[in-house]
């Protein structure tokens, strides 16, 4: 079951964030930053009663030409470890998509890996006309799901909320870097990597 997420949920969305991120703390601190903003949504999963699953999207823009699009992002996306491989990942982005159409979004984005979201429909930004918001997210990683309210002209550089850049939780850096950089098969000079999602 998929259910948005209440106020006492806070401690079991940790935790299922907590142990998807091991060794990451800061996207904990950034769900919890996030769920106190007004433009934030997050949504459950349970599972036998128990809370095993959690995403978030939250208002972010498009830097068009004519003008600021408001859009969506998703981010963070966790599974439970014991819990993953049994769609449930899949069942949240889902939720979240449908939530980003329902609100008249045009798109909703995230960073992560694109042979997990590619097989969710997920497409890069770029083939839209969109650039990451950081030059440590590369293009493969920047991913979109365009919606009803699309429209041609909306191209440019998508803008993160300024949570996400006061936690410094956009893109990736040093080590975890330079493996995703090799795992993308990008130059150097090229972005990032897959952001705050697990699944």
């Amino acid at each position: 079951m998929i259910r948005g997420e209440l106020p006492e949920d806070a401690a079991a969305v940790d935790d299922v964030i907590g142990r998807a991120f091991a060794g990451e703390p800061e996207v904990v601190a950034l769900e919890r930053a996030l769920a106190h903003r007004p433009d934030s949504t997050g949504y459950v999963a349970l599972l036998d009663g128990r809370l095993v699953g959690h995403v978030r999207i939250t208002r972010g823009w498009l830097d068009a030409e004519p003008r600021l699009v408001e859009v969506l992002v998703l981010s963070p996306l966790s599974v439970a470890p014991e819990a993953q491989r049994r769609g449930i990942g899949r069942a949240l982005v889902a939720r979240a998509v449908a939530e980003a159409e329902r609100a008249g979004a045009p798109a909703i984005f995230l960073e992560g890996d694109p042979a997990y979201y590619g097989k969710l429909g997920w497409r890069p930004a770029a083939e839209l006309g969109v650039t990451a918001p950081s030059a440590r997210i590369p293009p493969a990683a920047c991913q979109v799901v365009r919606l009803a309210g699309w429209e041609p002209w909306m191209q440019g550089a998508l803008v993160y909320p300024e949570t996400f850049w006061a936690l410094d939780c956009v893109g990736l850096r040093g080590d975890r870097l330079a493996r995703a950089r090799a795992g993308f098969a990008e130059p150097r000079s090229g972005a990032s990597a897959p952001g705050p999602e697990a699944s």
